[in-house]
């Protein structure tokens, strides 16, 4: 293995030592480089190498991309392997302003660091630390699914709880009381945000960290997965002036994404953007941003009651869950502004019923709501190692096609995807737009069933969206019956 320099040393010199993929060692640098600093590079290995100047940019780029392939399983044994009291590394923990910084060589704090570098190379977006009565599991969500990456003895449970707690801010001696806190770090350049959740349950308090990258780029509504009819009614339903649009889906199924999307394509500085989340996930620049604060009274009806005051000419609501909320954003709506929000709902048109129950009126419904659109994210099967077959008349009568010879791909798993079978996620679409009939259903209160089976009759359902990635060869009939099965009932 190549000898390393000390991160700090590299970051702060500007020297690294990088290795090529046919093995080949050289040594990069930032211009005007000092000399001490190249004799010590040199010295790490033990012999002359060849020197590449970079530019700034570029050095940043492979510094993180070098010091972030710790291992994760090389963390965890320093820490359980130490003869050390882990308990009193807990009391006053310094915080870690860059993960890739080892020079505190605390074992709990190298294994946090590696915990965390370990989700964000492998593009996990939760970090689950859950005790039990003989041993504590930490598992990672990739792209949706739950596996668990290591099992540590329960001694340490305290201990990594207890460090995290301190780098969210939260209250290390309240163990019987959930928490929710955040912080924030960076993984070389990356700047990542870390939002903390506690719960107390019977072998100690479970963890749940979600990461957030700052500078994540936020996909433009063309890059979601709608196909063109779609995508151009979605567009025209956002062009308008006032109105409403949902978006619903379970928890997790980026109805978010969806409405960052429809922001950054209003965003075009003429109008006066408004929103309020809970929580705020990404900074949009040239919108304004609220955060949800029940401490202080700070609900989502009120703080659309207060933006409503700041003349927006759109209305983003994380999500209508109260009928105070619904009443709001359908005056909000009336009074010519556009509103965009989310409601927990399998399909399309469940969200009337759902407004009808929080006591909208159905002729405000009628005369008000605009565009509904539900989604769905299945994984995205592995371009490098997906293997066809032929798929079966069970498989073609789940998902509503013809049966007829069709080949379908199966996962299989490889290092580009970390033996999953799954890189990546796909959303499935439906969408429902207002026609003279349906809003006179709406009007007349008729159900769920006879509105589906109106606004489908030339529009993909959920299940038909699916069925055509599986087509397609972008994902597996099984991630598409996971995710969609239960609403065939409903969509059809």
């Amino acid at each position: 293995m190549t000898p390393q320099l000390n991160y700090s040393f590299a970051r702060t010199q500007g020297v690294l030592i990088v290795t090529d993929a046919e093995g080949s060692v050289s040594l990069l640098h930032r211009p005007q480089v000092s000399l001490s600093a190249l004799l010590e590079a040199r010295r790490a290995v033990g012999h002359a190498l060849p020197k590449q100047e970079v530019s700034p940019a570029i050095f940043e780029t492979e510094l993180s991309k070098t010091y972030s392939q710790n291992d994760l399983s090389s963390a965890s044994e320093d820490a359980i392997g130490t003869g050390e009291d882990l308990n009193a590394l807990a009391d006053g923990l310094p915080k870690t302003s860059d993960l890739l910084d080892n020079s505190d060589d605390a074992p709990v704090i190298r294994l946090i660091n590696g915990i965390l570098q370990e989700a964000i190379r492998s593009r996990a977006s939760d970090i689950h630390i859950e005790p039990y009565e003989q041993r504590l599991s930490v598992r990672f969500r990739i792209d949706g699914t739950l596996s668990e990456k290591l099992s540590l003895p329960a001694r340490l449970a305290p201990v990594l709880v207890s460090r995290v707690k301190v780098m969210a801010q939260l209250d290390i001696a309240q163990k019987r009381v959930p928490q929710d806190g955040r912080f924030s770090l960076n993984l070389g350049q990356r700047a990542i945000d870390v939002r903390v959740s506690t719960l107390p349950s019977r072998h100690g308090e479970r963890l749940v960290m979600r990461i957030l990258e700052k500078d994540s780029s936020r996909l433009a509504l063309s890059e979601l997965g709608m196909n063109a009819p779609m995508l151009s009614a979605f567009k025209s339903a956002l062009a308008r002036p006032n109105g409403i649009v949902l978006v619903t889906g379970p928890t997790g199924s980026g109805k978010t994404t969806t409405l960052y999307g429809a922001l950054s394509e209003l965003n075009d500085g003429s109008r006066n953007v408004l929103t309020v989340e809970d929580p705020v996930e990404y900074a949009l620049d040239g919108i304004g941003q609220t955060q949800v604060n029940s401490q202080v009274g700070m609900s989502f009806a009120a703080g659309l009651r207060a933006i409503l005051r700041q003349d927006p000419d759109v209305v983003m609501v994380g999500e209508i869950r109260d009928p105070e909320t619904a009443e709001i954003a359908v005056q909000a709506s009336l009074t010519g502004h556009l509103v965009l929000s989310t409601v927990h709902t399998n399909s399309a048109i469940a969200a009337i019923a759902r407004l009808r129950d929080m006591g909208v009126e159905p002729f405000l419904l009628a005369s008000t709501v605009t565009a509904l659109v539900a989604q769905r994210l299945v994984r995205e099967l592995c371009p490098n190692c997906k293997t066809p077959y032929q798929a079966s008349e069970t498989e073609l009568s789940e998902l509503g096609l013809p049966n007829k010879p069709t080949t379908f791909y199966h996962a299989k798993g490889c290092n580009e995807c970390l033996d999953i079978g799954y890189r990546g996620r796909l959303g499935l679409y439906e969408m429902v737009t207002m026609d003279d009939k349906l809003r006179a259903m709406i009007h007349d209160g008729s159900s769920e069933s006879k509105m589906s089976k109106h606004a489908f009759r030339s529009r993909q359902t959920l299940l038909q969206s699916g069925a055509q990635a599986v087509v397609d060869g972008l994902t597996s009939p099984e991630e598409v019956l996971r995710v969609c099965k239960s609403s065939t009932a409903e969509a059809i």
